[in-house]
C-alpha cells in the first residue's frame, strides 16, 4: 500500500527536472497523476509535447497510471483544462503540485537591467502560473465540499530562497525572480487560510536542487557528484519525498514554508515583528529621528545574533 493510493494528482512541469520527480514518485506511491508540462525552453518559449509524455510513459511502464497535459499554466483556460482532465480522466482531483516555472539567466540581473518583457514573463509563468491552476482546483473543490462531498485536498506550491532568505539576508539575487518566488509564498499562506474551511491544505517548499535552472546558473555548485556512491544532495529526487508526505491523506499541516536541501529540512516562518515603539500620540519626525534609528539598530542586531 502506497501513501497516496488512489489519490488524483496534478503536477504543473512535471516533464523534466524536480516535477519530473515528483511525478515519478507520487505515481509509485500509488497516485493517478496528470503530467502537465509545455515543454518550453529555460525562458518559458516554445513547446514541446515530448517531456510530458516521456514521464507520462515512464509511470505506465513502472505500473502505473498517469496522463500527460500540455496547456500552459499561464493560460487561464488551458489551467482549467488541466484541471478537468483529471477529473474526466480519474474521477476527481486530490493534490495539485504547482511545479511550473522558469529560472534567471546564467549571469544576474541588476533591477536596472531588467526589461519589461522579462519582468512580465517571469511573473506570468511563476505567479499567475500558480494562480491559475489553484484558482480552477480551489473552484472544483469548494463545489464539492457546499455539494456535502468530504474533500481532503492539498496543494503544494514552489517557491524558493530567492523570495525570502536572500532578501532577508541581504544577498544578491534576481529581483524579478525574488519577487515572483515572494509572491508564491504569500499565496500560499492566504490560500491555506481562506480554502482551509473546504478541507484543502496548502503549502509550500523551497527546493534546492539539480535543474535545468540550476545547471545554467551555476553548473559546477550542483554538478553530480563524481563518486556514485556519495550521497547526491543535488538529486532533484531528494525534494519529492517531502512533497509526497505534504500531499498525503494523512499529513495535517497547512500554511508551511520547508526550505528542502538534500537530507536537511528546515522550517520557516515569515516576517514577524522584532520590536516596537508607541507613544499614544502622533510622532514627531525630529522623535522618530531618534527612536526609529535605535528600534532599526536593535533590529540589526537581533538578526546578526542568530
Amino acid at each position: 500500500m502506497g501513501s497516496l493510493d488512489g489519490r488524483v494528482v496534478v503536477v504543473t512541469g512535471g516533464g523534466r527536472g524536480l516535477g519530473r520527480a515528483h511525478a515519478l514518485l507520487l505515481a509509485a506511491e500509488g497516485a493517478k497523476v496528470v503530467v502537465n508540462d509545455l515543454g518550453s525552453d529555460l525562458d518559458g518559449f516554445g513547446a514541446d509535447p515530448g517531456p510530458a509524455q516521456s514521464v507520462v510513459e515512464e509511470i505506465k511502464a513502472a505500473g502505473g497510471e498517469a496522463v500527460p497535459n500540455t496547456d500552459s499554466v499561464t493560460d487561464w483556460e488551458g489551467a482549467r483544462r488541466m484541471i478537468r482532465a483529471a477529473v474526466e480522466t480519474f474521477g476527481d482531483l486530490d493534490v495539485l503540485v504547482n511545479n511550473a516555472g522558469i529560472g534567471y539567466g546564467r549571469q544576474l540581473s541588476h533591477l536596472e537591467d531588467i526589461d519589461e518583457a522579462s519582468w512580465d514573463t517571469m511573473i506570468a509563468i511563476h505567479v499567475k502560473g500558480h494562480f491559475n491552476a489553484l484558482r480552477h482546483a480551489a473552484e472544483y473543490w469548494r463545489d464539492r465540499s457546499r455539494a456535502g462531498g468530504e474533500v481532503r485536498a492539498s496543494v503544494v506550491n514552489t517557491s524558493s530562497p530567492a523570495g525570502f532568505v536572500q532578501l532577508s539576508e541581504r544577498q544578491s539575487t534576481q529581483l524579478d525572480y525574488a519577487v515572483a518566488k515572494a509572491g508564491i509564498l504569500a499565496m500560499t499562506i492566504g490560500a491555506a487560510v481562506e480554502l482551509g474551511p473546504y478541507g484543502v491544505r496548502v503549502n509550500a517548499i523551497t527546493p534546492g536542487a539539480r535543474t535545468r535552472m540550476s545547471e545554467r546558473a551555476m553548473p559546477e555548485v550542483v554538478a553530480a557528484p563524481q563518486d556514485p556512491a556519495a550521497f547526491d544532495r543535488f538529486d532533484p529526487a531528494q525534494v519529492s519525498p517531502v512533497v509526497a508526505w505534504l500531499a498525503s491523506d494523512r499529513c495535517p499541516v497547512t500554511g508551511q514554508v520547508l526550505k528542502i536541501f538534500g537530507s536537511t529540512i528546515e522550517l520557516y516562518r515569515g516576517w514577524v515583528p522584532i520590536g516596537m515603539i508607541d507613544k499614544d500620540r502622533r510622532w514627531t519626525v525630529e522623535e522618530l529621528d531618534v527612536e526609529l534609528n535605535r528600534l532599526i539598530e536593535q533590529g540589526e542586531r537581533a538578526g546578526s545574533a542568530r
